[in-house]
């Protein structure tokens, strides 16, 4: 099992979508590029299948960007690597052999655990702490 580069941008796109989310803010290109440091090239494909996918929606013109389709909390990680990376696990085991069966439940069992966590956490759970922008009066 390997997580993609891929994946791990799109969780910090949705992230930086997520802190902008309570004010409004849509957020542009090159201002996730930027922040997230993700290459901005790149980038423009996760959105574009982000969107496709329905977890973000996008707005044309001179004030346009990207935001969140759902709040956070209620778009989980289980979703997000399904539509980014398809399935993790694939078909590794092969029943085949004297201990076939057994390996095969025991990834069975794994694959089951990591679904049912990546369900529980959302992309809420992957915002900042503190988001780093500052704002001065």
């Amino acid at each position: 099992m390997k997580l993609s580069v891929k994946l791990d941008y799109a969780c910090r796109a949705l992230a930086r979508m997520a802190v902008r989310l309570p004010s409004g803010d849509l957020s542009r290109i090159e201002e996730l590029a930027e922040v997230e440091a993700i290459p901005a090239n790149y980038l423009v494909q996760i959105l574009g299948e982000l969107r496709n996918g329905g977890l973000i929606e996008s707005r044309r013109g001179k004030q346009g960007g990207y935001l969140l389709a759902r709040p956070p909390e209620e778009i989980s990680l289980r979703e997000v690597i399904s539509l980014v990376q398809g399935d993790v696990f694939g078909s590794v085991a092969n029943a085949a052999g004297a201990s076939g069966e057994s390996v095969a439940r025991a990834w069975k069992s794994l694959q089951d655990c990591f679904e049912a966590k990546a369900s529980e956490l959302t992309v809420k759970d992957l915002m900042p702490s503190s988001p780093d922008e500052m704002y001065y009066i």
